[in-house]
């Protein structure tokens, strides 16, 4: 039994890195894709909001089915299907193919990013002690890998149809190959008759308030991720003038904090709990986005920004952690409803940052991730219940 879990967990590992380089691959592609359909930044920047949307989509379908058929089923089957829809992006001959392409291999990928996240609950729950942010940080990885792919087909002159082919069925094998290591189904928890009162006779599953507070969080949490993602770099660039090479350090030192950081928050969660890893996690990244705001100096903002990203590193991880543990036989429905109100957060993050530039300088919206990073280490505690308790091993 110890040897299959360690290969489930490997599995799970595996799965990760490839949704996490499967995304990168079409990152990395993105420039001559978008020349050789003939698109502006504008256009680009609508059809990345079909890419989360359908993502969106796919989490919300995926959950429950991943409840039903179970994770070994469904995870497996959604890595194939991301893999199969990387090349469309690469075909397409204009931009509503783009578009529609775009929408596919979103909801694909929303498909195994939830199925996943619910296999990594199913493995947190057999070791009896947290593991989920080891497997977040290992997506990073998987974008490293992407970028390294990327550099090399770049080198040898491939296309884009011809990477993402190549990258779709490498892809293919590995899902199949990881495939045989992971957990079986778990045994379904006895039937809860007050539930079924109050869902229904044959009624659709409700998820508790805890649940949606739960998602709530997420949202504000990834929020703050986004503005991260793609304003860090031109911050250091526009407001302290900064030159490119030095503004990416901005990007760079929140990811690699949050990679560290999220190596080091499943020990934080056992020892502390994960209450305490949120907490205390949002507080940091509270002071490390303020400083950013208010630094005249680049030293001092790219430190803001390290610290930002190490506060929030072990914050998602617990949220997802937490609505899997919530309910027996519901984790793949919990998951999907907190990592989706997760995910429209880190869409909307960039674009509300945007919209508030017109009212005051770039900086001084950051103030709205503090408050967000705020209200989350003040309603931390909805993270302290039993059940998602997970007891520490020896």
């Amino acid at each position: 039994m110890e040897r299959s879990l360690r290969a489930a967990r490997a599995a799970t590992f595996t799965y990760f890195i490839l949704n996490g380089t499967l995304l990168g691959m079409w990152v990395v592609q993105i420039p001559p894709i978008e020349e050789r359909v003939g698109i502006s930044h504008a256009v680009l920047g609508g059809f990345l909001v079909l890419l989360g949307l359908g993502a969106f989509l796919g989490m919300q379908v995926t959950g429950p089915l991943a409840d039903r058929l179970s994770t070994r089923v469904v995870v497996p089957a959604s890595a194939l299907l991301c893999g199969a829809t990387l090349v469309l992006p690469g075909l397409a001959s204009g931009p509503w193919a783009l578009g529609l392409a775009l929408l596919v291999f979103g909801f694909a990928n929303g498909c195994l990013d939830v199925s996943m996240n619910a296999h990594a609950v199913q493995v947190e729950k057999a070791y009896g002690r947290p593991v989920m942010s080891a497997f977040h940080a290992t997506f990073s990885v998987g974008g490293v890998l992407a970028a390294l792919a990327g550099a090399a087909a770049a080198g040898w002159s491939l296309s884009p149809a011809t990477t993402l082919g190549a990258a779709g069925l490498i892809a293919a094998v590995v899902a199949v190959v990881a495939a045989r290591a992971l957990l079986p189904a778990e045994a379904a928890a006895p039937a809860d008759p007050a539930a079924e009162d109050a869902d229904g006779a044959g009624g659709s599953h409700r998820a508790p308030t805890r649940i949606w507070l739960l998602a709530v969080l997420a949202l504000l949490i990834m929020l703050c991720e986004g503005v991260a993602n793609d304003w860090s770099v031109l911050h250091l660039k526009t407001i302290l003038d900064a030159s490119e090479s030095t503004a990416a350090f901005a990007y760079g030192s929140f990811a690699a904090a949050m990679t560290v950081g999220r190596l080091l928050a499943d020990r934080v969660a056992a020892r502390f709990g994960p209450a305490a890893v949120l907490r205390y996690g949002a507080g940091a990244a509270a002071v490390g986005i303020a400083a950013v705001a208010v630094s005249p100096w680049v030293p001092l903002a790219l430190a803001g920004w390290a610290v930002f990203g190490a506060g929030l590193s072990g914050c998602v991880p617990q949220l997802f952690s937490a609505a899997g543990h919530a309910e027996d036989g519901a984790a793949g429905a919990n998951v999907s409803r907190v990592a989706g109100l997760g995910y429209l957060g880190m869409l909307a993050g960039p674009a509300v940052i945007g919209w508030l530039t017109h009212l005051v300088p770039l900086n001084l919206t950051f103030f709205l991730p503090v408050l967000c990073c705020l209200v989350a280490a003040a309603t931390a505690g909805v993270l302290r219940t039993p059940r998602t308790r997970v007891p520490a091993q020896s």
